[in-house]
């Protein structure tokens, strides 16, 4: 990859100055940056990236899009856009979901702002990497004041036939005082045994007053090696509800994180994870209390089947000045084989007096206990462990907002626990 190559696409899209220059500055810092720091997972010789800006030049079987409903939804495969669907009443009220080069026409000004703020393109390596070499984008964007009852999709899939690397960028902008709800899917069609790297940020930016809950299903495939990043910047009194279930197939490390930079800032955040066959997943999971009276609490449940791997890093960082700050954690691991490997790890770093913070992590097996009460109610083993293992993981499931996603979640944990 040149310099020129870059310059070139940058050309071909009619990006604006400030994009190129960013993704040059990116792709001068990418040798000099480090890799992000995910405690007790050993990932520096996965391919996370290799330095291209192909993208998708042919789509193979695309999923059936007529049983999706009438809501707001934008759906994508690869680099390429294949359905936009926004009732009129949402575009009269100024909502744009749609590509970054599209959104561009419309909000510039908010783009450029809002555009590698809460994830700096000087990070880290991998942040670097994306800045230069995204190839896929989305933006959403809810204007001030303006709250919407029916949740908005973003459906985005990665075409498993084609070589192209998933270099995936999404920014969505909340304004103030608005209220909505936003799912997020990523997952491949066309599996093949075609291998490539996935480099996703996401980037929320929640504006004073604004309330956003943010629910996703990751189902990437077994031939993607993945960074995922998603990444909130709060104002002052905004609130992020995030449940996150992460489900793919392949290798994965992923950064959610919360900046909660404004005073009264809100996140709350679940995850549930499951790591099965030879799998190594490793989740970073922050939240920084710059604001005074913010509060950022996390959840996470993770399942390990067969030889799989999964660690769990909960982070809370109260910075200095951040008084009233309340940061709290849990992190808790099932283990459903003697062959698993599973790290849970909370830290606190607390840099300021009168604020609160608490943390719980626990790893284990089945209760017998519960296996036994099940079983004597004539279940047999089999289902009675599933029952448990839906069980512990419901506290996120029962968060996302759509029943069939939902039901879509629970299918793959049964696909997963039938496959033992």
């Amino acid at each position: 990859m040149t310099r020129e190559i870059i310059e070139h696409f940058s050309a071909a899209h009619a990006e604006p100055a400030w994009l190129a220059a960013l993704r040059l500055a990116a792709f001068n810092k990418i040798d000099e940056l480090a890799l992000p720091v995910i405690e007790r997972v050993k990932f520096h010789r996965w391919n996370l990236g290799d330095g291209t800006l192909a993208e998708n030049e042919a789509i193979g079987h695309v999923p059936d899009f007529t049983a999706l409903g009438d809501n707001p939804k934008l759906v994508q495969v690869g680099s390429q856009t294949v359905l936009e669907q926004l009732p009129a009443e949402l575009v009269e009220a100024g909502v744009i979901f749609t590509d970054l080069y599209s959104a561009l026409d419309e909000i510039p000004e908010l783009i450029e702002k809002y555009f590698a703020k809460a994830i700096p393109f000087d990070e880290n390596k991998l942040a670097a990497y994306n800045n230069a070499y995204f190839n896929a984008t989305a933006v959403l964007y809810v204007p001030d004041n303006l709250e919407i009852d029916v949740p908005i999709e973003g459906l985005y899939y990665q075409d498993g036939s084609s070589a192209a690397p998933f270099n995936k960028r999404v920014l969505i902008i909340a304004g103030k005082n608005s209220k909505f709800t936003y799912l997020e899917r990523f997952e491949t069609i066309n599996p093949s045994d075609t291998k490539v790297s996935a480099n996703i940020a996401v980037e929320v930016i929640a504006q004073e007053g604004s309330q956003v809950k943010f629910a996703a299903i990751d189902r990437l495939g077994e031939q993607v090696t993945t960074f995922m990043s998603r990444r909130g910047h709060l104002l002052a009194d905004a609130q992020i509800d995030w449940a996150l279930g992460v489900m793919n197939e392949g290798n994965v490390v992923a950064d959610f994180d919360s900046d909660l930079v404004g005073n009264g800032s809100h996140a709350n955040l679940k995850a549930v994870a499951v790591s099965s066959g030879r799998q190594v997943q490793g989740i970073d999971t922050r939240v920084t209390n710059y604001g005074s009276h913010s509060v950022g609490h996390i959840l996470q449940h993770g399942v390990i089947l067969e030889r799989g791997t999964l660690t769990f890093n909960g982070i809370g960082h109260i910075i200095r000045g951040a008084k009233g700050a309340d940061a709290q954690q849990e992190s808790r691991v099932l283990m459903l084989s003697d062959k698993a490997r599973s790290d849970a790890n909370p830290i606190l770093l607390i840099d300021e007096n009168e604020v609160t913070a608490g943390h719980a992590a626990s790893i284990g097996q089945v209760d017998p206990e519960d296996m036994y009460y099940l079983m004597s109610r004539g279940l047999d083993q089999a289902t009675a462990e599933r029952l448990v293992v839906r069980g512990f993981l419901g506290a996120v499931i029962t968060e996302i907002p759509v029943k069939a996603v939902r039901d879509e979640m629970i299918q793959v944990l049964e696909e997963k626990l039938l496959k033992r």
